[in-house]
């Protein structure tokens, strides 16, 4: 297991190290006519980033006492795919931003036609991490983490939430709209993030909707935390480019809301996720202060 007693930020640090040198070894360089793809797939997926989703895996995994090649095989799969849907997001006929964690996007570093594919294998690769036996022995436990990751990354996930995304810029969205929008598109990937360690550790059916419930408050208010930082946050903070959902009129959290009552709403959401775990008892303390981080972040 690793070790996640050390705080909060330590802990980020040692599963970011950990995820990264798993991805490292799950998507290799490789020589050859093909070898621009895998490039630009590491580039992608080995750039730098907060890694919060793999930390969720990782850290939810530690509750029901996960192996630590099991629990990092699956969190390198989730930032597998949280690196193609950003690669994708970039490209010009989606959000066209050219800047990414505080660097060329992948179609800029690359081209759009390298960036598509190295988004498409990065997907692709992800289901295969999962589905290897040696993320988990017992097969119902890949087949099941397979379709999860397949629901929450799909056209009732993260692409139809993407979808309604670009529909936003033509449609005035109602706060009710919007709140399924950010499930769909943020809480989705959060959710299976905070499952995927129970279903791991073949949890009992409390523990998971525990997992599952404080993972989509947590999800809403990451989101609203994110409408805020493109509302005032700077781009030397968050490292891609702000003030784009005003510029393109599409409706947000804060547009509706506005700045005040966005952030308490954030902050409810926070104290609402953390509720949650109460069952889990100080086992997940570092889940209670991804809560918290979620709404003070800068990035």
């Amino acid at each position: 297991m690793l070790a996640l007693d050390g705080g909060l930020d330590a802990a980020l640090r040692e599963v970011g190290r950990a995820v990264d040198a798993m991805m490292d070894r799950l998507v290799p360089a490789v020589p050859g006519l093909e070898a621009p793809v895998f490039e630009a797939m590491r580039y992608a997926a080995l750039g730098p980033g907060k890694r919060l989703r793999p930390f969720l895996a990782v850290a939810s995994a530690s509750l029901f006492t996960v192996g630590r090649i099991p629990s990092l095989r699956v969190a390198a799969a989730i930032e597998m795919v949280h690196s193609y849907s950003l690669v994708h997001d970039d490209l010009p006929a989606m959000d066209d931003s050219d800047l990414r964690r505080g660097r060329p996007s992948a179609h800029k570093a690359f081209d759009e036609a390298t960036a598509i594919l190295a988004g498409d294998g990065l997907l692709t690769a992800a289901f295969g991490v999962l589905a290897d036996e040696a993320t988990h022995s017992d097969p119902a436990v890949r087949c099941e983490l397979v379709r999860r990751l397949a629901e929450a990354a799909g056209g009732h996930g993260m692409v139809g939430g993407q979808m309604i995304d670009l529909v936003a810029e033509r449609q005035a969205l109602d706060m009710g709209a919007i709140t399924r929008l950010q499930r769909m598109k943020t809480g989705e990937m959060i959710a299976f993030s905070c499952e995927a360690g129970a279903i791991l550790g073949k949890a009992a059916a409390e523990p998971r909707h525990a997992l599952k419930a404080y993972a989509h408050d947590l999800g809403l208010a990451f989101q609203i935390v994110d409408d805020l930082l493109d509302a005032e946050g700077s781009e030397a903070e968050t490292g891609k480019k702000v003030g784009q959902d005003a510029a393109r009129g599409k409706a947000t959290f804060v547009s509706i809301l506005g700045l005040d009552r966005a952030r308490e709403q954030a902050r409810m959401l926070s104290r609402q996720a953390i509720g949650h775990l109460d069952l889990f008892d100080q086992k997940a303390d570092l889940l209670r202060d991804v809560a918290r981080f979620v709404v003070t972040r800068r990035s």
